[in-house]
């Protein structure tokens, strides 16, 4: 029974201690990142905005009452054919106006007369939703819009007729982020506020209640 015994006990070998698995990293930076953005807007549209929509539109259905789904930055780089790293130093300022990093989009088709190939780079874009999202939109009404030299208001006649909107801006050196000593050139952008609004008079009204300024007609 002994020698039984003596030979079970060497057999057993120690169960090694489970190692804890460590939180993931990128969801954990994910939320620090998003801390550093303003919520003023977001709180804004739930305690003033989505109530004022309501009352003027008479909705019924709370799910009807518009609001912002996303902003995208388009910019189109037509030099890029000759000049790649003008992609960049795009890539770059549009990270630093937006918060996120852009995609750089590719030519669909070759179009000869611009010598642009398929697949070729012309430009960068980037889809805010969210926290960036309206913290963008609050960056675009207090600042950016008052940056602009002789700006009256943005026209009333961009709508899509679905309840989007696109401006253009014609530098990014109406933004704070982007230094004038860094930049070799000009280059402008297109935005496009995209929201749930089913008309352009909702979607007018929504911007409007953000501050959104629109010239008279």
């Amino acid at each position: 029974m002994a020698a039984k015994e003596t030979t079970k006990k060497a057999t057993t070998a120690p169960v090694p201690a489970k190692k804890e698995k460590a939180p993931a990293k990128s969801k954990v930076l994910a939320k620090r990142e998003l801390t550093s953005f303003s919520d003023v807007y977001r709180v804004k549209y739930k305690d003033e905005v989505r109530k004022d929509l309501q009352k003027r539109f008479g909705y019924t259905n709370v799910m009807r009452i518009p609001r912002v789904a996303k902003i995208t930055i388009n910019r189109g780089i037509g030099e890029a054919t000759e000049n790649p790293k003008v992609i960049d130093s795009s890539v770059e300022e549009i990270g630093l106006i937006s918060g996120q990093k852009p995609i750089v989009t590719l030519a669909k088709k070759s179009i000869a007369t611009f010598k642009i190939r398929k697949n070729a780079p012309v430009g960068v874009a980037v889809t805010l939703r969210g926290v960036r999202m309206y913290a963008f939109l609050e960056k675009l009404v207090t600042v950016v819009f008052e940056r602009i030299r002789d700006f009256k208001g943005l026209s009333p006649k961009s709508f899509d007729g679905r309840g989007n909107y696109t401006f253009a801006l014609k530098e990014q050196l109406v933004f704070p982020e982007i230094s004038y000593d860094k930049v070799d050139k000009a280059r402008g952008m297109s935005i496009t506020i995209t929201t749930t609004a089913q008309t352009d008079e909702e979607c007018k009204a929504l911007l409007e209640a953000f501050g959104v300024p629109f010239r008279q007609r």
